[in-house]
């Protein structure tokens, strides 16, 4: 196998990049470090660490050993669907990773599970009083919850399937917040005549704000960066309308009309950001895009 290059804020962050693609523990890798990035100083002089890594020679031999099962309940509930080379119950072997993963946390959550096997995807709802300790800081614990399950049924099942992890509305309410923000950028970037870069965001959530705006006359998006620091920037239009002192003629109404739209999105964006799931106001799907 042909080593692959992988980037991440530090080393290890980088290490588990490339454990996740090949979906293969840490010891099992084969890498070597490229560079070992840089934190910088104030947002200054940032630099991704990078290596290079493939998956060790020895996991393609014919022989494959058994898998041991510890006797860690959450260890044990992933290795037993990974060794299943046939159909699992989907909802099942969720509903008990997920059981096993709140009871090690010492947290009580209701799990609902729901298997769609023409659309093949399956949907876990969460519910409970710690609800905000799942969500964590912009998603990123429900979506690690999200990448742990699609792990586990995807290894013990024939055909891929979409998993959804979700509570309390919380990926809805994240995308209204994101397209609120966008709204309220693409306004600032109307207005100044310059162009705005956002904070780093997962593939998914670049999704939201590229449709957001993809419609609008007056800006347009694209990705700029390499994962995981990889983000939107919203620049103005300069077509035969646009100058660049001026703006666009004519565009009274627009200003208006954002005006409005800016200060009702505003005030939904900052209440929605001082609850305490989504405390910096910006869901990780294995979706995609630019």
């Amino acid at each position: 196998m042909e080593y692959m290059e992988f980037k991440g804020k530090t080393k290890n962050d980088a290490i588990t990049e490339a454990c996740r693609h090949f979906s293969i523990p840490s010891d099992k890798l084969d890498y070597e470090v490229i560079d070992e990035g840089k934190a910088g100083f104030l947002g200054m002089g940032v630099r991704p660490a990078v290596i290079r890594a493939r998956v060790k020679e020895e996991l393609h031999e014919e022989v494959i050993e058994p898998v041991k099962i510890t006797d860690d309940p959450v260890i044990s509930s992933v290795a037993e669907a990974v060794s299943n080379s046939v159909d699992i119950d989907v909802e099942g072997v969720s509903k008990q990773f997920l059981a096993d993963v709140f009871a090690a946390m010492g947290i009580k959550v209701d799990i609902s599970a729901k298997y769609n096997d023409s659309l093949k995807s399956l949907e876990v709802e969460l519910s409970g009083d710690e609800m905000g300790v799942l969500i964590g800081k912009r998603g990123q614990t429900l979506d690690s919850l999200q990448y742990l399950i699609s792990l586990v049924v995807n290894k013990g099942t024939s055909e891929y399937i979409r998993v959804k992890v979700d509570t309390e509305n919380y990926r809805q309410r994240r995308r209204e917040t994101l397209e609120n923000l966008a709204k309220n950028i693409a306004y600032k970037v109307k207005r100044t005549r310059r162009p705005v870069s956002l904070e780093p965001m997962n593939p998914y959530e670049r999704r939201i704000i590229h449709s957001a705006l993809q419609n609008d006359r007056y800006v347009t998006t694209h990705s700029e960066g390499d994962e995981p620091f990889r983000r939107v920037v919203v620049t103005p239009k300069r077509d035969g309308n646009y100058n660049d002192n001026r703006g666009y003629r004519g565009s009274r109404g627009y200003n208006k009309n954002y005006n409005k739209g800016y200060n009702r999105a505003g005030k939904e964006y900052n209440r929605d950001g001082n609850k305490n799931y989504d405390q910096d106001n910006a869901e990780s799907s294995a979706e995609t895009v630019e």
